[in-house]
């Protein structure tokens, strides 16, 4: 009798459709039912690897074209990524990898990593307003521009803005919601990022839009605002704090907080997770390094050490699966232009990451929250909550 290879048992074991395995040795239907889609290996993907890391094991195995699929790349995804927490992790093998410093230069490094690829990188599958976090999606047939503004109304909406009050944004990006909130509200807004390409982009708009005396942008780490003698009526950090690693959470809150005027109001916006874990090895090797989503539960236990008050969390996880398949097919419309620039292996990379992320938020295995926050007691804020 036949005995099926480790990866045919491993992978029948991961993924809980049939589907078909094609290798040198074997071709074998896995699973009850028809397939409903073949995986075709081209190279064995070492045991010691998927026992290592399945995540990274695999994600590898499709960068090198090892791994070949006859369906969409996220329909797959979709199928077998609820099964993650089968999924098998060594994290004594990857001390390295999950557990990077949390000082300043390594963090610095890490942000470019990934933010300082070229603004025309980004330029040619985000939306016009380089919003570069989920989109809020009022209706279903909005584009990706339409929920990325609706998405920064949605949130300075919460933040209850008024002429002239004072707005920093943590992580600013290149600068949308900023801007809006300049032109919408009245304010006076002060960005800070690590990214020296963002920096350098949201700059030249301040300058084209004539925007100097309302708006500025600095290059500055978050652990400067403790004693920057800066004072903000709000406080909004989009997609920031998941940058900033387990062990920083407390610090993070506390230079947010310092710089917060008693009853000011704070929104974090951040993809969450249900538990705590130290993080994906495909994700931290390939795109984010040093990235760890926190739980929701550990942001918000942490709250009252710093003053801060909950008043409202909001979940928009299947806002991002659209974003981010929205991100997915614009960046295939590309996908000849990218590969020119940075060849093969870096397109797979990175439409795996999109397509990975997009299934799992779809399956739960990630959220988005919001968190709407006072500094103290706000007893001026309206007793309802508005629609969205």
């Amino acid at each position: 009798m036949h005995r099926p290879s480790f990866i045919s048992q491993y992978l029948q074991d991961l993924i809980p459709v049939a589907f078909e395995l094609e290798t040198a040795q074997e071709f074998q239907i896995m699973g009850r039912g028809p397939a409903q889609f073949k995986v075709k290996l081209n190279r064995e993907i070492p045991k010691k690897e998927l026992l290592k890391s399945t995540s990274l094991a695999l994600g590898e195995a499709y960068i090198r074209g090892d791994l070949e699929l006859d369906r969409d790349l996220y329909e797959v995804l979709d199928m077998f990524l609820g099964q993650m927490d089968h999924f098998r992790l060594n994290q004594t093998a990857l001390h390295g990898l999950l557990h990077t410093s949390l000082g300043v230069k390594n963090q610095q490094q890490e942000i470019s990593f990934h933010y300082d690829l070229g603004n025309d990188f980004y330029r040619l599958w985000l939306d016009e307003t380089m919003s570069y976090s989920c989109g809020y999606f009022k209706n279903p047939g909005d584009t990706l521009f339409e929920a990325q503004v609706a998405k920064a109304d949605h949130i300075l909406k919460k933040l209850h803005l008024e002429m002239g009050m004072t707005l920093l944004d943590i992580g600013c990006g290149w600068g949308f919601l900023l801007m809006r909130a300049v032109r919408r509200y009245g304010v006076k807004g002060v960005g800070i990022t690590l990214s020296q390409e963002q920096y350098e982009q949201f700059s030249r708009e301040i300058k084209e839009q004539n925007l100097e005396e309302r708006l500025e942008v600095r290059l500055m780490d978050y652990r400067e605002l403790d004693k920057s003698g800066l004072q903000f009526d709000r406080v909004v950090s989009v997609g920031m704090v998941e940058h900033v690693g387990r062990g920083n959470y407390e610090l993070f809150l506390k230079n947010a907080s310092q710089v917060l005027k008693p009853s000011g109001l704070f929104l974090l916006h951040f993809i969450s997770a249900q538990e705590e874990h130290a993080g994906d090895p495909f994700i931290r090797k390939y795109i984010f390094p040093g990235g760890v989503i926190p739980s929701l539960r550990e942001i918000i236990n942490l709250l009252p050490e710093y003053r801060l008050r909950t008043l409202d969390v909001e979940s928009l996880r299947r806002h991002y699966t659209k974003t981010l398949l929205c991100w997915r097919e614009n960046f295939k419309k590309h996908k000849d232009t990218i590969e020119a620039e940075r060849g093969e292996d870096f397109v797979r990379m990175w439409e795996l990451y999109l397509a990975s992320c997009a299934a799992a938020f779809h399956q739960g295995v990630v959220d988005l929250h919001q968190i709407l926050m006072s500094k103290g007691v706000n007893n001026e804020l309206p007793m309802v909550r508005s629609g969205g």
